[in-house]
């Protein structure tokens, strides 16, 4: 059966319930304190906002979503897809997500997949529908699924906060790449997307406390700073 997390009051029930799988994250919970819900929109607009945002700071990809929303309204696929390459890039798209776009668009005017409807699938062959897509990678098909269609065991194991957090809230001696981090959360089935929204929420509290970073250690500097929270390495 597949749950969901459409409200907030979804999220405050479901929570007991994740930690009942594993009572490690009931002081994470009481240490999170009270935490809101985040939703996005669904269906081809919602699912482009997240390619705009792949490997780019919150502030660059706002910047870009909003240029692209405003240059076509309605957000419609095949109206997108059609558009010539340089009025795209002129929004700040790159090649690969002028692309990426496209064939998403494609595959939606095709019936080769409905974006709201594989939110009904269990959070396994969802995610598979959706990283087939070119251009969707696992970081990218797990924020679609929990962010825009609230699906409840949806879990962005590549994002850097979650590793962290859970690195921190578990007591591990190194942060948990993607692959260990989901063998972490099978436990958590199926409540994982609520251990994602924990984990953040969780993150953000000791962030301020104790002033955590997340540059990754193998990472060379850079002369423009960006905002690492909700970035991917790998789409």
């Amino acid at each position: 059966m597949t749950h969901f997390l459409h409200t907030q009051a979804d999220l405050e029930a479901a929570l007991p319930l994740l930690i009942l799988r594993d009572p490690r994250l009931k002081p994470v919970a009481e240490k999170a304190g009270t935490f809101a819900l985040r939703r996005r929109e669904a269906g081809f607009a919602g699912l482009c906002a997240i390619v705009c945002g792949q490997q780019l700071s919150t502030a660059s990809a706002a910047a870009i979503r909003a240029r692209l929303f405003a240059a076509f309204d309605p957000f419609h696929h095949d109206t997108v897809r059609r558009a010539r390459a340089d009025r795209l890039k002129r929004l700040g798209l790159s090649a690969a997500k002028i692309k990426s776009i496209r064939e998403i668009g494609k595959a939606v005017a095709k019936g080769r997949i409905d974006l709201t409807q594989v939110g009904n699938m269990d959070a396994d062959a969802a995610h598979a529908a959706l990283t087939a897509l070119h251009g969707v990678g696992p970081w990218t098909a797990d924020i679609y699924l929990l962010f825009c269609l609230g699906h409840a065991d949806a879990f962005p194991s590549g994002d850097l906060a979650v590793q962290e957090s859970a690195r921190i809230a578990l007591r591990l001696r190194k942060r948990p790449d993607a692959k260990a981090l989901l063998r972490i959360a099978e436990a958590w089935r199926p409540w994982r997307g609520v251990a994602a929204h924990l984990l953040w929420a969780y993150y953000h509290v000791v962030k301020r406390r104790e002033g955590i970073s997340l540059q990754p250690a193998a990472r060379k500097p850079t002369t423009k700073k960006k905002a690492p929270t909700r970035k991917s390495g790998n789409g």
